[in-house]
């Protein structure tokens, strides 16, 4: 009983002092920049070219120590055998109401998103005082997104695969590490540092996000999961957005721009501190023979075991479906991403070639976004309560009624109240879309793949980012006119593939997934 105890206190496994140490060596590293950093505050914020003192190397070393010490830390001794719950599934009953611990494992994941979706959000932030700084022309700066989201595109795979093999919390602290690590990036006094430290944290950002939907749909009940799902993310893609353009208002002025990476530190050290409310999927727990914890979980989550069922499918038509589903959702995924980092991503300086001022692009913009706000709200309860392929269909039609606008002849479109009308079909539809489209994904795979499934989703999502940032140093910069025309029809074909291949989730079982893969 003391074992258990010890590990269900430790958050990790039996390794767990070996965790703790390394996010103490972590902590102490990411201190010893602070010295740096304050002595490059006496200097206008300054720290180009600058070499690095004693305290920096001292605290690089501790940091280089204490990542894979945490690593080993909290993975198991062993690697899980996923034949010990072979047998079995795990769900709560459709009836089963939300609980404190239901609330408590929201609240620590929308934190947990928000403080994801701040490092890319920062990036927009960061590179008009990294360019002043370095005095680099727009297409070297354009590199440091290039890697962020080249980051991200990797870190979604990778803690995908980590999550089916070794566990969701697993995952989750482990990304979690990474990112409290790379907070160091502001301290580097070299172009150089600040890319590396800022494709590794784009491989922590990259892996929060799937393995959260990924938890989250196995533990919530069926009647509940579909709403849950879209509104944690949403909240926490909205809250990271403006959490990171609040601390640019309030850091930056005072302390540069490099100050603006440093609030990984202390966040992703709160999200540590919460770690004892993320619970682990039942079937890792059950595969690590921690049957404490298992037993604790389920009676707090209202989760109960059932056996598989051994009723006969049709494996091959089945498994065809199911290719035919992640081809259809990656295209979806693929099409998005273009539209946001392609077509909205350079919408202000497209407009200011269009001939609008600097001022009224930004208030278009900042107009067609407030349209969208209530975007997330209305998401989740189509996606609750009326259908959850309808609605992800819906958010595919409704961007791409706003690409049809965007072809619009330039003379028409200028008249603002209709340019704000495209731009706000375009928002509200990528808005929605990427708010339902991986809770859609998490739901339509088996446990034994979900991590990675939605991962590959996630990194589709992130594709289209490094693919303009390459286009961008050739030159290519996307037009709203050019961009729609070459993306009509990849959308278009997201709402058929969609429409044929997908499937209703709303308020089925999980269990339900798992019977093709046991045959």
């Amino acid at each position: 009983m003391g074992q258990a105890q010890n590990v269900r206190s430790s958050v990790v496994g039996e390794r767990w002092p070996l965790f703790w140490a390394g996010c103490a060596a972590i902590s102490a590293g990411v201190l010893l920049h602070l010295p740096m950093l304050a002595m490059a505050h006496e200097m206008g914020n300054h720290l180009s070219g600058m070499p690095m003192d004693g305290w920096m190397y001292l605290g690089m070393a501790l940091i280089g120590l204490g990542v894979p010490a945490a690593i080993v830390g909290a993975l198991p001794r062993q690697r899980p055998a996923h034949a010990a719950s072979a047998g079995a599934t795990f769900e709560a009953p459709d009836d089963t109401p939300l609980s404190r611990s239901h609330a408590a494992v929201l609240l620590v994941l929308t934190l947990g998103l928000i403080i994801d979706t701040m490092k890319p959000a920062t990036l927009g932030f960061v590179l008009p005082g990294m360019r002043g700084e370095y005095g680099m022309a727009k297409s070297m700066a354009a590199l440091l997104p290039f890697v962020a989201l080249t980051g991200t595109t990797v870190g979604s795979f990778l803690w995908g695969w980590l999550a089916d093999i070794y566990g969701r919390r697993v995952s989750i602290l482990l990304s979690t590490i990474l990112f409290v690590s790379t907070s160091i990036c502001g301290a580097m006094p070299s172009y150089g540092w600040n890319l590396v430290m800022c494709f590794l944290m784009g491989c922590s950002a990259g892996g929060m996000l799937p393995v959260v939907y990924t938890l989250l749909a196995e533990v919530m009940p069926p009647r509940h999961r579909s709403w849950v799902l879209v509104l944690v993310g949403g909240t926490g893609l909205v809250g990271g957005y403006l959490a990171a353009s609040g601390a640019a208002h309030v850091f930056e002025p005072l302390f540069g721009w490099r100050s603006l990476w440093l609030q990984g530190f202390p966040t992703g050290l709160l999200l540590l501190a919460l770690a004892r409310w993320i619970p682990e999927s039942p079937r890792f727990l059950l595969e690590r023979g921690m049957h404490a914890e298992l037993a604790d979980m389920t009676r707090r989550f209202g989760i109960v075991r059932s056996a598989r069922s051994t009723v006969a499918s049709s494996g091959v038509p089945e498994l065809d479906r199911q290719r035919a589903l992640t081809a259809a959702l990656v295209v979806t995924a693929l099409s998005w991403s273009f539209v946001n980092f392609g077509l909205l991503l350079w919408l202000p300086t497209d407009l200011q070639d269009r001939g609008f001022s600097a001022e009224i692009a930004s208030g278009i913009i900042a107009s067609s976004a407030l349209v969208a706000l209530p975007t997330i709200m209305v998401a989740a309860f189509l996606y609750s309560r009326w259908s959850s392929k309808g609605t992800l269909i819906g958010t595919v039609l409704l961007t791409l009624t706003g690409l049809v606008g965007a072809l619009l002849p330039a003379q028409t479109l200028a008249w603002p109240p209709l340019l704000v009308a495209v731009i706000a079909l375009l928002v509200v539809g990528t808005n929605g879309l990427i708010a339902v489209l991986l809770p859609y994904a998490a739901e339509n795979y088996a446990l034994a793949v979900r991590g990675r499934a939605t991962g590959l989703i996630a990194a589709s999502s992130k594709f289209g980012g490094v693919a303009v940032q390459l286009g961008a140093f050739a030159g290519l910069i996307p037009t709203l006119g050019g961009a729609a025309v070459a993306l009509i029809v990849p959308m278009g074909l997201s709402a058929a593939l969609i429409a044929r291949a997908g499937r209703e989730t709303r308020g089925r079982s999980l269990r339900d997934l798992e019977e093709p893969a046991s045959n």
